[in-house]
């Protein structure tokens, strides 16, 4: 299968201040494909925080580095907003991941893995799901790299934006799909 990667434009955070810029241009958005990563641990018993939000429009996804901006008002305020629906797989788990930097209640959350059951889709991996949807195939090969390096390789922020971005395309489609079949 040929490998998608995200063709919009990735924008790294690493301030509160522009944390708030984005969320006021996030605040615009209905639908937003919304991921996490977090430095992985090689050791038993050792767990990081979530170190990178990741927040997809179709043109622009927002790699927000949490290990330097932390979980601001704004941010908080866009994540508990019911009138954005931010789309991803295996949302509880990243909810999880979030909320041990700072409690907030989650508003809008869709998780693919609840929905796409209903279009004969048994996989819950967001690789697996893509493919079949697509039939293209997202590449893993940056999952286990660092995510709190001072400076985040292009490679890491094009995976991480495309992992963002597949959920709304997923979502997309499966609306699409689910319009045509009333």
């Amino acid at each position: 299968m040929p490998i998608v990667l995200y063709p919009g434009r990735i924008i790294t955070i690493d301030t509160a201040a522009d944390v708030d810029k984005a969320m006021k241009a996030l605040g615009k958005e209905s639908i937003v494909g919304i991921d996490t990563e977090t430095r992985p641990s090689f050791r038993k018993g050792v767990q990081y925080n979530v170190s990178l939000l990741q927040l997809s429009t179709a043109d622009t996804c927002f790699l927000i580095r949490l290990c330097r901006t932390g979980l601001p008002d704004s941010l908080v305020a866009f994540l508990e907003n019911t009138e954005i629906t931010k789309v991803g797989v295996s949302l509880h788990d990243d909810y999880q991941a979030l909320a041990r930097r700072r409690r907030f209640k989650a508003g809008g959350f869709f998780d693919l893995q609840k929905h796409v059951g209903r279009f004969g889709i048994e996989e819950m991996s967001l690789q697996k799901i893509y493919a079949i949807i697509f039939g293209e195939k997202i590449s893993k090969s940056q999952q286990l790299t660092n995510w709190e390096k001072d400076v985040l390789t292009d490679k890491q922020k094009l995976y991480a934006a495309t992992d963002a971005w597949a959920c709304l395309k997923i979502y997309e489609k499966l609306e699409q799909t689910r319009t045509r079949t009333r």
